[in-house]
């Protein structure tokens, strides 16, 4: 599809499954039930919903927005319609800029809230990681110049044991983290968007009934994501020897490009649950469908999103790591004898860290999946009537 504002006719792919009713933000059908799994809460932008515009090659402004001035020196027609602005961003389609300072602007305008959220959970999953990286390390296998293959298979296997003791309460524990900072900012969000308030009270009753849901959709996609690696390389590691070496390569490669292909895909599954209060396989097909012939798009700033948290964290790593070297002293024991000095230096530097880009990650998935709804189904029109009604509280 052609990502050019201005350029799609609204509504080109409508939601599966919905008609072309239109809704009331913040009132329920007098067909359906108010808890009904297409609507949003009162307080949110509104479901898919939507009457298509007349037939043209402009769609008219929405209520309340008003026609740029003509241009001057006698230019003929008018400019573009000056999108309304009643939150973080404009009501219309976005751009790269736009998306990331509209996640850097949600923190800073609703802090309180944010670091209400990714402050505790940033200590809790900090406290965690220092206790299993204290106890649980692997340490890499000492072997003897002359050991025979089978001493060194049977260390390698070992190390893998205990590798795989430190890693699974490490993602058990940065997953659910993940997924309940998620749920909360995303309604943070999307209150921000309509330039709404919302207390930390207030986005863990909308939130919380989606949670089981959310982190089951967040376990099943690493989970997924690892099977099609292992499934792929499989017959490489079953035949052995050079031959079955460069076929798990291949392999492996294969599942790579394969795994960053669906998980761009499905990357705005977790919005689309949470906001349209889908199920999880309507939420894996809602996201399939906004993200048709928009991926390469969503890739490139997803990618430049994670790029720069990446370089954030390193750079706030780096005095955290200074200060840990020089007050626990330089040489103290080997790399798998952390002490305690050491870790609790490192864990307040990744708190502050997580704490900070925590909502800038749930921003920018959250902005992305708005910015297609625009895009594809005019959503633009039902936010902006959504603004101008009455905050309901």
């Amino acid at each position: 599809m052609n990502d050019t504002p201005g350029r799609n006719k609204p509504g080109s792919a409508p939601s599966d499954g919905q008609d072309d009713t239109p809704a009331i933000p913040g009132q329920s059908s007098p067909t359906e039930p108010h808890d009904s799994a297409s609507q949003w809460s009162k307080d949110q932008p509104p479901a898919g919903r939507w009457s298509p515009p007349p037939a043209g090659r402009n769609r008219p402004p929405a209520p309340g927005r008003a026609w740029a001035k003509p241009p001057q020196g006698g230019g003929g027609g008018y400019g573009a319609a000056a999108a309304p602005r009643p939150g973080v961003i404009p009501l219309r389609p976005l751009g790269v800029g736009e998306i990331l300072d509209a996640s850097v602007a949600t923190l800073r305008r609703y802090w309180r809230t944010v670091l209400a959220v990714t402050v505790p959970v940033a200590v809790v999953t900090q406290v965690v990681l220092m206790f299993v990286q204290r106890y649980l390390s692997a340490e890499a296998p000492k072997l003897h110049a002359d050991a025979t293959p089978t001493e060194q298979l049977e260390a390698a296997s070992a190390y893998l044991r205990a590798s795989f003791t430190e890693l699974a309460p490490t993602m058990l524990v940065s997953v659910a983290a993940a997924v309940f900072v998620s749920a909360l900012l995303t309604v943070v969000v999307s209150r921000a968007i309509l330039g709404r308030p919302v207390t930390l009270s207030e986005a863990w009753r909308e939130a919380s009934p989606r949670l089981p849901q959310l982190l089951l959709l967040s376990l099943a996609l690493p989970l997924g994501a690892g099977l099609l690696a292992f499934t792929a390389m499989l017959p490489g590691l079953l035949l052995g020897g050079g031959g079955g070496a460069t076929l798990a390569f291949f392999g492996g490669a294969a599942a790579f490009l394969a795994i960053v292909w669906l998980l761009i895909r499905f990357s705005l599954a977790s919005p689309a649950l949470m906001l349209e209060r889908q199920g999880i396989v309507p939420a894996l097909k809602r996201s399939a469908k906004l993200v048709t012939g928009s991926w390469w798009r969503i890739f490139g700033v997803t990618l430049l999103a994670q790029v720069l948290i990446t370089v954030f964290i390193w750079v706030l790593a780096i005095p955290f790591t200074a200060i840990a070297f020089a007050v626990d002293g330089v040489g103290t024991g080997s790399a798998f004898e952390l002490t305690w000095t050491y870790l609790i230096v490192m864990a307040v530097g990744g708190i502050i860290s997580s704490a900070l880009t925590y909502p800038i990650a749930a921003g920018v998935s959250v902005f992305l999946y708005v910015d297609q709804r625009i895009r594809r189904e005019a959503l633009d029109v039902e936010l902006t009537k959504a603004a101008e009604s009455p905050s309901q509280h």
